[in-house]
């Protein structure tokens, strides 16, 4: 069983993060608003984790990134209580424990970040994602129908899952 070692999202991360992004099937990418194979989306994911807007997590095997998980806040929104939380893994990893190991971590960082609520989007034929974050307590809370466009253009529905770990104040 391959392993792998969890970390900070860092500087020296851009071209592994290209390399690893562009691995991923398309379909994958779809619910993340923004093209991680793009070097502007990476530039713009560093600069918010300077900020502290994100907090980026890596996974890595052998010193290649196997998965990435990370927790997106708006300190400035009204919605500042939120963190949206955003995972991938490679596909050879799926279904080795490694998505919930990231899941895991990012959650940590989000009780460490006194965030009220937390949420996923995904599209809903990822069924073994949402076991995943439904296994962890996430229920879903929206399906936003022929939300999403793939490259072909066919449109897929949108589903965004929710979890409470402390009340909202």
């Amino acid at each position: 069983m391959p392993q792998h070692r969890i970390r900070r999202f860092e500087e020296r991360d851009r071209l592994p993060m290209q390399a690893f992004a562009r691995g991923l099937p398309e379909h994958d990418l779809l619910f993340l608003g923004r093209d991680l194979r793009q070097p502007r989306v990476i530039a713009a994911w560093l600069a918010a984790i300077a900020d502290g807007w994100i907090d980026g997590l890596v996974a890595e095997d052998e010193g290649a990134l196997v998965g990435t998980a990370a927790l997106v806040r708006d300190p400035l929104s009204w919605s500042a209580h939120v963190g949206e939380i955003r995972l991938l893994v490679a596909p050879d990893r799926r279904g080795s424990g490694l998505g919930g190991d990231l899941l895991q971590a990012v959650m940590q960082i989000a009780d460490a970040r006194d965030v009220a609520k937390l949420t996923v989007a995904m599209t809903a034929d990822q069924t073994g994602t949402l076991a995943l974050f439904e296994g962890l307590g996430f229920v879903a809370e929206a399906r936003l129908c022929d939300h999403v466009r793939d490259g072909a253009g066919r449109a897929h529905d949108l589903l965004v899952l929710a979890h409470r770990p402390r009340p909202t104040a």
